[in-house]
């Protein structure tokens, strides 16, 4: 591994230019108006690709925005380790709170700012600086294959299209993501599950035209009051979600198996501290950090309905509309969940409105084992490089695809991110350590070694 970690630090500055100039690429994919951007994006990943000695790299057209993909077999004998990460970034609005511009990446203290650096362009470009390093060096231990997408901040649909299509071609022995955060940069952890999401919009219209607040307040039923009452009743005063059957599948985790959840550090107070606010809330029973990775949620992204510019405009909006998601746990089914929401959302609904629920995307929780031969390379790999081993954790986002990587392909994934949860990500001022990204670099081809040679 010498040779390897040589050509890492004879190149870290030329590695990190490389991540501001991918950072300065406004890969959105949720708004149209990017379209162009997101495809320059995945031209320039396969020119990185191609660079880092990868083969048979090629841009490939989906119904939406284009997958990257390139491999380097060096024995088909050889056990084969497929990487996934995603090139499209969340929007940058609100744009007034970021203290640079979100698509000119700043280095500050030893920090990059732009959107997209911890989510997920920092983290997948740290596997093509890693397999350039390995391949340069002729230490490249086992075959690669890696994929990149551009639609995983909108659901990944036709990335499911493309895998189910292309099943030979992803044949793997594991799947290896980098998406996910440590506990600390001296504290560092693999994440060992991800809950599953369930995202969708709701609609409430009432009157026909907008109306005087006060020749009509009082005698209609308000749009945007409506919402707000039936959104308040989907939690009851223990912070339980009131949907009939939403747990219905929900598995309790034994107490054993929540102790050793709970050997994770975790300082409340910093918690809190760290968000500003002056008090935790959430379900009954569990802590904060459960509530945040094991248990599911039900929470509202966005309301709006109204007036809403400068001044005063005493008006009844004839229509409010808000975007709900629902975090869920293993067992729990994305499509079964929107249903029993929409049912259930169309059911409160008071006499004098219509509701409309317009489901967007999902995607199912996933666990993976820690006694298999890629964890254990993986908690090996961490532990050469931070001196200490890794601590298993849950994590509360959703990373669709893992699901589908197993039922499709049959494998399992590693879940092995460098970011912290103090990124930033999907906020203004998203943020990733150039320590963060060098480890990542040094650690992953420890990866390939441990796992090549425990696989034998």
């Amino acid at each position: 591994m010498a040779t390897v970690d040589a050509h890492i630090e004879q190149n870290k500055d030329r590695f990190l230019n490389e991540l501001l100039d991918l950072l300065r690429i406004p890969s959105v994919s949720a708004d149209p108006k990017y379209k162009a951007d997101v495809a320059r994006c995945a031209e320039t990943v396969k020119k990185r690709m191609e660079e880092a000695g990868l083969e048979k790299v090629e841009v490939c057209s989906t119904k939406g925005h284009p997958i990257v993909y390139g491999e380097k077999i060096i024995d088909p004998a050889k056990p084969t380790v497929l990487v996934y990460g995603h090139y499209d970034v969340q929007p940058p609005d609100p744009l007034d709170l970021w203290t640079s511009p979100p698509f000119e990446p700043v280095v500050k203290d030893g920090v990059i700012y732009a959107r997209g650096s911890a989510d997920d362009k920092g983290q997948f470009y740290m596997h093509v600086k890693a397999v350039e390093a390995m391949v340069k060096t002729g230490n490249l231990p086992c075959n690669v294959k890696m994929m990149i997408e551009g639609e995983e901040e909108v659901g990944s649909t036709n990335l499911g299209i493309f895998v189910k299509a292309n099943k030979q071609k992803l044949a793997a022995d594991v799947v290896l993501i980098s998406d996910t955060a440590m506990i600390a940069n001296d504290v560092p952890s693999i994440n060992t599950g991800l809950r599953g999401l369930a995202y969708l919009e709701v609609e409430v219209v009432g009157p026909n035209r907008d109306l005087h607040s006060g020749v009509y307040g009082g005698a209609v039923a308000n749009p945007i009051n409506v919402l707000c009452e039936m959104i308040a009743s989907l939690h009851d005063k223990d912070r339980k979600i009131t949907i009939p059957g939403f747990y219905d599948t929900v598995n309790e985790l034994s107490d054993a198996e929540r102790a050793e959840l709970a050997k994770a550090p975790f300082n409340e107070k910093d918690y809190m501290k760290d968000l500003g606010i002056d008090a935790v809330r959430g379900e009954k029973g569990y802590t904060t950090e459960e509530r945040a990775t094991i248990r599911p949620t039900l929470d509202v992204n966005g309301i709006w309905g109204g007036y809403i510019g400068e001044g005063a405009k005493t008006v009844l909006a004839s229509k409010a509309q808000a975007k709900i998601s629902m975090r869920l746990v293993p067992a729990q089914k994305s499509d079964a969940i929107t249903k029993l929401f929409s049912d259930h959302f169309k059911t409160i609904a008071p006499p004098g409105v219509k509701v409309t629920v317009t489901p967007h995307h999902g995607g199912e929780a996933a666990v993976t084992p820690t006694n298999s031969v890629a964890y254990k390379a993986a908690s090996q790999a961490m532990e050469d490089s931070f001196g200490k081993k890794p601590i298993p954790t849950r994590g509360g986002g959703s990373i669709p695809i893992v699901a589908l990587f197993e039922d499709v392909l049959g494998l399992k994934t590693i879940l092995f991110g460098f970011g912290l949860d103090s990124d930033n990500i999907h906020s203004p001022n998203e943020h990733y350590g150039v320590f963060n990204y060098m480890k990542g670099i040094e650690t992953i081809p420890k990866f390939f070694a441990h796992f090549a040679e425990m696989s034998k």
